[in-house]
């Protein structure tokens, strides 16, 4: 079975050919752009894919067996195609691309070539290279889970089972001031102890981050002010004003699991492996070396 149509097929068969790629990206919050190498707009659907933005690609390999095979693309930073605070900001990660192989005389005879999704992507001298990941990179991730003592799972998820929406443990709150890009002034968190919201999720309710979430790195409350520091540098200034919810935080420690969310029968770490001492046991004068539980 070949992806090809009869009329693709016969056009490539010619001694001259008219083909250009092109490009369809698909944002995961379902935004959709069109791109091509060739210099004029081509409409294939309901997409236009247009020739501004100055794309073009490396060498694709396709290789037999489970290899895992990448491409680059490469493009100019248009305020109003990708812009760079949008790549910043992580709209592009994750996002799906097609590859199209297209007729530019008759873009109806077009054939998708690939379909990937956005890995890594650099921006420099504005521009961006995009390195795109094909269907078996997912095959190489490692999978299963780890023996160790922390949690794995994320607190409140299906394999957490604790529930945030009980009273104090999550909060909805609004920027008063920002004294640097990550560290926050913010009203309505008074009554909560220090480091309560350290390790939880921030989710933007109002701003140029709204829908986009960001983990919180610290929580200090101080007098009047409570001040949370942000740990992702890649994204959009929160300004005053903006408003935001916060869960509380969990460090992943069986202690903190059994004291501040009394959830001790769903923690999803091992805590009671032997100590490092059952492996790297010595005979010393004084020392103890049982074998026993290092508890957190």
């Amino acid at each position: 079975m070949t992806a090809y149509s009869d009329e693709m097929i016969a056009h490539l068969s010619r001694e001259v050919t008219t083909l250009c790629h092109c490009w369809r990206l698909v944002r995961r919050d379902g935004a959709v752009a069109g791109f091509t190498d060739h210099d004029r707009p081509l409409t294939i659907g309901a997409t236009v894919f247009e020739p501004r933005s100055g794309f073009s690609a490396s060498e694709a390999r396709d290789t037999l067996g489970f290899a895992v095979d990448t491409v680059d693309v490469e493009g100019v930073l248009s305020s109003a195609d990708i812009a760079e605070e949008d790549i910043a900001a992580g709209l592009y990660d994750g996002a799906g691309v097609e590859t199209l192989l297209v007729n530019w005389r008759a873009p109806d005879q077009h054939a998708i070539i690939r379909t990937a999704t956005i890995g890594r992507m650099t921006r420099s001298d504005g521009r961006f290279v995009a390195e795109l990941e094909g269907l078996m990179h997912g095959l190489d991730r490692p999978a299963g889970r780890i023996v160790r003592r922390d949690c794995d799972a994320e607190l409140g998820d299906g394999r957490c089972g604790f529930d945030l929406g009980q009273p104090g443990f999550a909060a909805s709150a609004t920027v008063l001031a920002t004294e640097a890009p990550l560290v926050l002034v913010v009203d309505g968190l008074a009554g909560h102890e220090t480091g309560w919201f350290a390790g939880g999720v921030l989710t933007w309710t109002t701003g140029a981050n709204a829908g986009r979430a960001a983990r919180v790195a610290e929580h200090r409350p101080d007098g009047a002010d409570v001040r949370l520091i942000l740990r992702d540098p890649d994204r959009r200034p929160p300004a005053a004003g903006d408003t935001f919810t916060v869960a509380a935080g969990c460090d992943k420690r069986f202690s903190t699991c059994k004291a501040k969310f009394l959830n001790a029968a769903n923690f999803r770490g091992f805590p009671h492996l032997p100590g490092n001492d059952a492996a790297y046991g010595y005979v010393a004068e004084g020392g103890q070396f049982d074998g026993g539980a290092l508890v957190p």
